[in-house]
């Protein structure tokens, strides 16, 4: 699992200032493990055609983990592991950081106040802006059974762009039904 992917000269880094900013943000929020990780927390490459983006994982069990938790005693070792696809994306690199260093702060739900941390110290890259983001949309559209739509009232065919339903027909602007 450990090692440097094809493609990537060195191992994934913290980005800079980005405990600083973690740290502040959790500012009297129950975050037990921040203040261990400077110890416990090694960061490595997910292995190569992993799909997620990101993982954080804890040498103990969830049991042993929130009896840690609930004591704020340090959380044994923890591992960041980042695919490496996210190499070339600096802002979407820095988004799936912030939210797996969250995980091993002590914030293990996926709760409003995690996404408003993530959202305030590395926002998600809009589509345009990640080539990541958009070769995953692109793999999902080849996956698609439908490679058009069809406009259920003038008939019109357009190719499919997005992988949302479009709202309109782009040629008689009537709501979108398809046939």
């Amino acid at each position: 699992m450990q090692g440097t992917p094809a493609g990537t000269s060195e191992m994934p880094e913290i980005p800079e200032g980005m405990m600083e900013e973690i740290g502040a943000e959790l500012e009297g929020e129950d975050a037990p493990f921040l203040k261990h990780l400077g110890r416990e927390l090694t960061i490595e490459w997910l292995p190569e055609g992993e799909s997620r983006l990101g993982m954080t994982r804890f040498e103990c069990d969830h049991n042993e983990l929130y009896r840690r938790r609930r004591l704020e005693v340090p959380p044994g070792p923890v591992t960041i592991a980042l695919n490496p696809v996210l190499s070339g994306d600096e802002a979407l690199y820095r988004h799936t950081f912030a939210h797996e260093l969250l995980h091993a702060a002590g914030l293990l739900d996926h709760d409003g106040r995690h996404s408003e941390i993530v959202k305030k110290v590395a926002p998600a890259p809009k589509l345009r802006d990640s080539p990541v983001l958009r070769r995953l949309r692109q793999k999902v559209l080849e996956e698609l059974p439908e490679g058009q739509w069809i406009c259920g009232k003038c008939g019109h065919a357009w190719e499919r762009r997005r992988v949302t339903r479009p709202v309109r027909c782009p040629k008689c602007a009537s709501r979108f039904e398809s046939k």
